[in-house]
């Protein structure tokens, strides 16, 4: 890992401990505020510790990107839980017959940035 990748790393992990520490539910009751905040703190330790031995460069990459649109979808919406995507079954056409197995290859393949290790660790 590069001095640079490090330090933009870093600076993601300490930036989601100051918004956890100034988050405010979206209800306003202290119960809710309290519980998403620590969702927040759980959720970063487990993905960062999950990741810290990443080496490749594209890898890495992606994980911050993720990070990233996972911070400003939750500051726009208010949530600090990822949102899901809503596909119906059977909903994405395959180029060439409707097998399930395609199906499962295109659902993996449509799903957003933010939410590419949310199954993962759930």
């Amino acid at each position: 890992m590069t001095t640079a990748t490090r330090q933009e790393v870093l600076g993601l992990y300490r930036r989601i401990f100051r918004l956890a520490r100034k988050w405010q539910a979206a209800s306003g009751q202290i119960e809710d505020t309290i519980k998403e905040r620590q969702y927040i703190l759980n959720e970063a330790r487990t993905l960062f510790q999950k990741n810290k031995n990443l080496t490749d460069a594209d890898l890495i990459k992606q994980c911050t990107d993720e990070c990233t649109a996972r911070i400003e979808i939750g500051l726009h919406y208010q949530i600090p839980y990822p949102r899901p995507i809503h596909l119906p079954p059977m909903g994405l056409t395959p180029l060439q017959g409707r097998g399930l197995r395609s199906q499962e290859k295109l659902r993996r393949l449509s799903k957003p940035v933010y939410l590419k290790s949310h199954d993962e660790i759930s």
